[in-house]
């Protein structure tokens, strides 16, 4: 698919992006880390301020632009383009904060790289003109490369929880993150011994998760985070599963020019690619096709401003496109053979990216469901 971009520009940084996360994506995968290289160029696209206020040099742009271009790194690798994501989220959930909050994060640095800690954690002690917070933040994707961090607290007391914009001189990271796939999203723990959080940078937890933004009308800063959602997390993994599609179709074709003529007879033990991978080719792609086609319908809702009254089938939309994905990248597992399962082969990485990334909480059926039934139930 290919993106359309306000400027020539942005193209190019966007597939400059591309290019450099494809060219680091096995190297990440192994070492755990993204490559400098690929987070510089992501740096120098529009991602980190699509969602950044216009008074701030921002973008203030569309969540399908965001989409597209997301899943257009995450074919490429899917570590970088969630980190990507992360990064041009946490924009969005940031212009939730005072104006003089967003000044501190934006002015002259409209693309500084912003991550997300959104389950409380933590403690907040009030004091003379802010805040004292401390704690611990666990799966904070991109910290080793933040320049500010938005993290949720406190997990208890008698602080009225809220965001806290913190910044790197603020917060160290323990290298607590292993998993067998999405391995160079570095979501490790966000920790912060003591540090003071003027009022200014904090905004209570309530308004950026109903969606009520005191300093921009724009719809994009007026939605509420669970009518969102899965969509922070799906898009990178849309792209790895097409990444996974496309190293399946390449291995089946080449297979196919190498087998001997029908008739011929056969040299070695491998036997030609037939009809049951070409069945999983095309029931993968159109199972990835329909788990697109599910998250543009959640896409345009949130663009039109219809977010707040369609959370739940969003978010029921955006887990049941999850699911199509898992189920599309394990029919290619099964259908691509032994050779598949080396180490250096793409199709097994996207399938552990894909496989992990959709485990993600936001994504889970199970949490979905209950609200999605309630309100269907309360329609009819």
């Amino acid at each position: 698919m290919t993106v359309t971009l306000t400027t020539t520009d942005e193209r190019t940084a966007l597939d400059a992006a591309v290019r450099a996360a494809a060219g680091h994506a096995d190297k990440a995968d192994r070492t755990g880390r993204l490559d400098d290289e690929a987070v510089a160029a992501v740096a120098a696209t529009a991602l980190p301020r699509h969602f950044v206020p216009a008074r701030w040099g921002g973008a203030e742009s569309t969540f399908r632009e965001l989409t597209d271009a997301i899943a257009e790194l995450g074919e490429a690798c899917a570590s970088t383009a969630w980190c990507a994501a992360m990064f041009a989220y946490t924009g969005r959930f940031a212009a939730h904060l005072p104006i003089d909050g967003q000044r501190d994060l934006w002015d002259g640095t409209p693309g500084a790289l912003l991550v997300p800690g959104l389950v409380p954690a933590g403690s907040a002690e009030e004091t003379e003109g802010g805040f004292l917070l401390r704690g611990r933040w666990r799966y904070v994707s991109g910290v080793e490369f933040a320049d500010w961090a938005l993290i949720a607290g406190p997990a208890s007391g008698g602080v009225e929880p809220r965001f806290f914009a913190v910044p790197r001189a603020d917060f160290t990271f323990e290298p607590t993150w292993d998993a067998v796939g999405m391995r160079a999203t570095g979501s490790h723990t966000l920790a912060v011994e003591e540090a003071f959080v003027p009022a200014h940078r904090t905004v209570l937890f309530k308004e950026v998760m109903g969606g009520l933004n005191h300093t921009s009308q724009v719809p994009q800063h007026n939605v509420p985070l669970p009518a969102v959602g899965g969509l922070t997390c799906i898009s990178a993994l849309i792209g790895a599963a097409r990444g996974a599609l496309a190293s399946a179709t390449r291995t089946a074709a080449a297979k196919r020019a190498a087998a001997p003529p029908s008739g011929a007879p056969r040299t070695g033990s491998a036997p030609p690619a037939g009809d049951a991978a070409g069945m999983a080719i095309a029931t993968s792609a159109a199972r990835i096709e329909a788990a697109e086609l599910l998250i543009d319908q959640v896409v345009s809702a949130l663009d039109a401003g219809e977010g707040r009254p369609r959370a739940f089938e969003n978010a029921n939309r955006a887990s049941y496109a999850a699911s199509l994905l898992v189920e599309a990248v394990n029919t290619l597992m099964k259908s691509a053979g032994t050779a598949a399962q080396d180490r250096g082969d793409p199709l097994q990485r996207c399938w552990r990216d894909v496989t992990v990334g959709c485990s993600h909480a936001a994504l889970r059926p199970e949490r979905a469901a209950p609200g999605f039934v309630e309100a269907l139930a309360a329609r009819t």
